[in-house]
């Protein structure tokens, strides 16, 4: 088998996985009912999220919170602040890729 597979859970309740985590690429899955949320951090690579369901709430270094909707993809520079929730009722489903990995950048 040439191709490798990478599975990830498909779930209703809220899941925050690793499903590839390289030198030159990292991918998360995350499933966030609502008013479920990460810990507000800086990102640790550059970041693309990808909304597969719902709508998810960024706020970004200090910008006001924006809303995006399944078929988004958002581009978040390195070292930028984060605060991720779910904030609406539908719940939300992304995929969040870093190139490179966060093990090849720079520390703080």
């Amino acid at each position: 088998m040439i191709e490798k597979l990478y599975p990830f859970t498909l779930a209703e309740s809220k899941i925050i996985e690793r499903v590839l985590d390289e030198d030159a690429i990292a991918i998360n899955h995350m499933i966030l009912p609502q008013g479920d949320r990460l810990p507000e951090h800086d990102a640790n690579s550059h970041v693309y999220m990808i909304v597969s369901r719902g709508t998810i709430t960024l706020q970004l270094d200090d910008q006001e919170e924006h809303h995006y909707d399944a078929g988004s993809i958002l581009n978040i520079p390195f070292r930028t602040h984060m605060n991720v929730i779910n904030t609406h009722e539908e719940t939300v489903e992304l995929f969040v890729v870093k190139v490179p990995g966060p093990r090849s950048m720079p520390k703080p």
